[in-house]
């Protein structure tokens, strides 16, 4: 299956993109994990890229759209992968519609904009490998150490409340949209995001038959 997984920033979609893909078996491709990575390890891109993230705002699309389509060519992507953050404007979705990617789902994780804002402060991300985690639904068996390579976990800049509230803005403008581009295909699929992880994961699970 070639899903797509919309949702607001901190609304959960991450962590439901990655449990889906391990009952699949197929990858997850997370825009900002690759952006994160980049910025790490100091690249033309990442550098690019530093301050849009950190102001909490959208890279641009030719950075992002060059991302997607390399990491699209590899194996792993030939029998279906997940996206989690791409396409997040309407202009990505005709880009990817136009790289002759044919999605089958698009599963839509709905949270409102004060349970977010909440949740964020207690996400925690390994800076390793882009791992995700969060205190309270859904931590780390140390705490503060990544359970898939051992390193430290730390609070990204871009959750912080201020910095939260302004990307809900740019969402809602930019991303929320999709949600009707997607209706008109006839390929969306509305999640109600749960108090408790497991709860969300079964309406997820149940959306997209599996």
């Amino acid at each position: 299956m070639k899903i797509i997984f919309l949702g607001a920033p901190g609304a959960g979609k991450g962590t439901q993109a990655e449990k889906v893909a391990a009952k699949l078996n197929i990858p997850t491709i997370s825009t900002g994990a690759i952006i994160r990575s980049a910025l790490k390890e100091g690249t033309e891109m990442g550098l690019a890229a530093k301050a849009y993230i950190e102001a909490g705002k959208l890279v641009p699309d030719d950075v992002v759209i060059g991302i997607i389509k390399e990491r699209l060519a590899e194996s792993d992507c030939r029998n279906g992968f997940i996206l989690d953050g791409f396409p997040r404007t309407i202009a990505q979705a005709e880009a990817l519609d136009a790289m002759g990617v044919s999605i089958d789902l698009v599963v839509n994780i709905s949270v409102d904009d004060a349970t977010i804002v909440e949740r964020m402060s207690g996400r925690r991300v390994c800076a390793a490998c882009g791992a995700t985690f969060h205190t309270l639904f859904n931590p780390s068996a140390s705490g503060d150490k990544c359970d898939k390579c051992g390193a430290e976990l730390s609070i990204r800049k871009d959750d912080q409340p201020e910095v939260v509230k302004d990307r809900l803005t740019v969402y809602h403008k930019e991303t929320e949209p999709l949600e009707r581009y997607y209706e008109n295909k006839g390929i969306l699929k509305t999640v109600i995001g749960q108090e408790k992880l497991e709860d969300t994961t079964a309406l997820t699970f149940r959306a997209i038959g599996v």
